[in-house]
């Protein structure tokens, strides 16, 4: 009978081991590679802290292309407290955002957005 125990056991401990295994490493994939990177400049439009459970950092630029055309919003998320600090202080002024884009990140603990900024400079006028 134990026998039988042990084994139900090693095949129920597989059975969950196994997914739980595979979501970590498709998390680690998702997180750590880059599927785009680029640059937005614009206005810093919005800027808080969000979430019940899981904080993150997130942003809102309004891109102007020219003047007297609808401007067009770019969602960002920010994971670094420094240059979440760096944003914070450039509100309202035209500034230059470097950021990467992760596609399929399982959950909205990481951010909202697939937009992670890595960078911000202010823009001379």
């Amino acid at each position: 009978m134990f026998s039988n125990l042990k084994s139900l056991l090693k095949y129920v401990a597989w059975i969950v081991i196994i997914p739980i295994t595979l979501f970590a490493l498709y998390t680690w994939a998702s997180v750590n590679w880059v599927y785009s990177s680029g640059e937005r400049a614009g206005y810093v439009q919005k800027f808080s802290l969000k979430g019940y459970v899981c904080k993150t950092w997130e942003g809102e630029i309004v891109l102007v292309s020219m003047p007297g055309t609808q401007a067009e919003k770019f969602l960002f998320t920010v994971k670094d407290d420094a240059i979440a600090k760096m944003v914070n202080d450039s509100l309202g002024k035209r500034v230059k955002l470097s950021y990467e884009e992760h596609k399929g990140i399982p959950s909205s603990c990481f951010g909202e957005t697939a937009y992670f900024v890595k960078n911000i400079s202010v823009l001379e006028k």
